[in-house]
């Protein structure tokens, strides 16, 4: 490391590994239940599963995303993290609640939870995704707060790069938009058009700088390519992430009650979502072809390519597919939008948070040059394993997706198929989703197993 105060990044990369583990367990629990609806019944009801299942998958992210800044920021700034301690500080008040918060989603009932949790004081319970208690809320925003401090200060005192500027910006936007979660309105309709600034604004706007950001550092670090033309690129990808991930909100505004001018509006600026991960893709081959050393640590250059061609494929492509409201019209709410949600968020956040931390974590270890090359190919097999399934995840859930609109909402006879009666239908792309989803599990399993696998040295080889 070239400062040791980035060593602060290896317990949030430790911690996130951990909750990623216990997200994908849960994910195979309710795949289960999908096709058998009794399975852990009464202890872990489908509706508790699900929470926890994507509860930890944002508090992961989360948590990856504060190791690579706490790693990212001293290096790019050249100089110590303004406060170790700090950091450190964070990480057991942001762990502690969140462990206290998924044990709280087992351990009782939701309605006892609100509760316990003083929700009656101020309401903020009880929306997807943002299901956690209002005390929990509010450590969130302490945590934040503390975090941008840390990080901001760092980055004062030092010397000021486009790849901090970017990531602060979406760190920023990420703490911003999260105070939408405080705001719950009665009429559903003010509910969801708000709560999509949570949702929506964080996935498809701020993240997408924070992710820019990090493959931009990666990638400097991997290839050798001169910082100004890496820089340039993220400048245009960041620009045109933020020109269509804003307005393109309006995707989510379809069928809540706005105003109609929401349909033309969210369909011309979502369908134009997939240009800045088209760019990643670009910019991500582009830059390793024209590398000027060759990297020994070859498993983070993999995952940096396959974490820009996943995201354009799963939030650039399968986001397409049904973004324009004349088709949104039929698959809303269908397996098509789970399709599309598991490989873009694979894709573009999953990826990008273990791209850092396969660069990251063997420098902090005491390999700067990356694992042994026997480790690393173990690393590359868990790449292909959990790529692989997720593509297969993603096909099933769209092939029932499909059927399920057909059946539901498009039949022939004149007469719809109930919501079971379409479900028992396609029971069969359940099943290949759940196997899929234990080939994904064998293969984060992999990935773990090479953090111990021991090996020779490597060197860097110049071009």
């Amino acid at each position: 490391m070239k400062f040791q105060s980035q060593s602060a990044a290896m317990p949030y990369f430790i911690f996130a590994l951990a909750l990623f583990v216990g997200q994908i367990v849960f994910g195979l629990i309710i795949g289960l239940q999908y096709v058998v609806g009794d399975f852990l019944f009464p202890e872990i009801p489908f509706n508790v599963a699900r929470m926890v299942h994507t509860n930890l998958l944002i508090v992961w992210l989360l948590f990856g995303f504060m190791g690579a800044a706490y790693y990212l920021v001293p290096e790019e700034a050249e100089t110590e993290l303004y406060s170790t301690k700090l950091a450190w500080i964070l990480f057991w008040v942001f762990a502690a609640a969140g462990t206290l918060t998924i044990i709280g989603y087992l351990a009782v009932p939701y309605a006892t939870l609100a509760k316990i949790t003083g929700n009656d004081l101020l309401p903020t319970m009880g929306r997807e995704f943002l299901e956690m208690p209002t005390i929990t809320k509010i450590g969130v925003v302490v945590v934040a707060l503390g975090f941008l401090f840390n990080i901001g200060m760092t980055m004062l005192k030092g010397r000021k790069t486009a790849i901090n500027i970017v990531l602060m910006t979406g760190l920023v936007g990420l703490a911003v938009f999260f105070l939408f979660a405080f705001y719950n309105p009665i009429n559903l309709a003010i509910d969801k058009y708000f709560w999509w600034w949570v949702v929506h604004l964080w996935v498809e706007g701020v993240w997408e700088l924070i992710m820019g950001s990090i493959l931009a550092f990666v990638l400097i670090k991997v290839t050798g390519v001169d910082r100004e033309v890496i820089e340039k690129w993220l400048y245009i990808i960041i620009a045109m992430a933020l020109i269509s991930g804003i307005i393109g909100t309006g995707h989510h505004y379809f069928w809540i009650g706005p105003p109609e001018y929401w349909h033309y509006l969210g369909s011309i600026f979502s369908a134009i979502e997939p240009i800045p991960f088209f760019m990643m893709t670009v910019f991500a081959f582009n830059m390793v072809s024209r590398r000027r050393r060759e990297h020994p640590n070859r498993a983070a250059t993999l995952w940096a390519l396959g974490c820009a061609v996943m995201a354009f494929l799963g939030a650039g492509v399968w986001g397409f597919l049904h973004t324009l409201a004349p088709v949104n019209y039929y698959t809303h709410g269908t397996q098509v939008t789970a399709a599309h949600g598991h490989m873009a968020f694979y894709g573009a956040y999953v990826m990008i948070v273990i791209t850092m931390i396969s660069y990251a974590m063997p420098v902090m270890r005491g390999r700067p040059n990356g694992n042994s090359r026997q480790a690393q190919t173990v690393e590359m097999w868990s790449f292909w394993l959990m790529t692989i399934a997720m593509v297969f995840i993603t096909l099933f859930l769209t092939a029932a997706g499909i059927l399920q609109i057909w059946m539901q909402r498009i039949p022939e006879s004149g007469q719809a198929l109930s919501f079971m009666a379409t479900q028992d239908n396609i029971a069969l792309f359940y099943w290949l989703r759940e196997i899929s989803g234990v080939v994904f599990f064998i293969g984060l399993l992999t990935y773990l197993a090479s953090f111990f696998v021991k090996g020779d040295p490597v060197e860097i080889a110049e071009k």
